[in-house]
């Protein structure tokens, strides 16, 4: 799979795509989408705190991603798609935008808005975007739970 930058799922990887179509749901979609993943991938339920702690960051990541596409790209998010190599999940939304997002300046943590690429780039192992098509891919990276990994 060559969708994902920095260290790429192998291609052995599991992978699921969800198409979206405008931005009605499309938070609840992908993070009910992105649960019956990890419970298929065994990721749920979790085996301790951490992991379930790791799965509640990961659907939190997700929610982010698709906020901002639904926010800033034109039509919102096109598609979200998860892969599972073992070792590590990649989530990634596409969008219509070729804008690629950038972290806000620190803003007052009171105020809403500007913070969801802050909690991206402080929970993910890494994470980035990619050009895709006419637009984009906002891509994370999450190492799986200690006991998990089965690579």
């Amino acid at each position: 799979m060559t969708r994902f930058d920095e260290g790429s799922p192998a291609a052995t990887a599991q992978t699921r795509r969800l198409a979206l179509y405008g931005t009605d749901g499309a938070v609840q979609r992908c993070r009910d989408f992105s649960r019956q993943a990890l419970v298929d991938w065994h990721w749920l339920p979790a085996r301790d705190e951490e992991g379930q702690a790791l799965v509640e960051d990961l659907l939190l990541m997700v929610s982010e991603l698709v906020t901002n596409a639904c926010l800033h790209a034109p039509a919102g998010p096109t598609e979200l798609s998860l892969s599972w190599d073992g070792a590590h999940l990649w989530a990634g939304v596409a969008d219509g935008s070729p804008v690629p997002p950038r972290l806000s300046p620190h803003q007052d943590p009171a105020r809403p808005g500007g913070h969801g690429l802050r909690v991206v780039d402080r929970l993910a192992s890494r994470w980035g975007s990619a050009p895709e098509g006419p637009g984009k891919l906002v891509w994370l990276k999450l190492a799986a739970p200690p006991g998990l990994r089965t690579s």
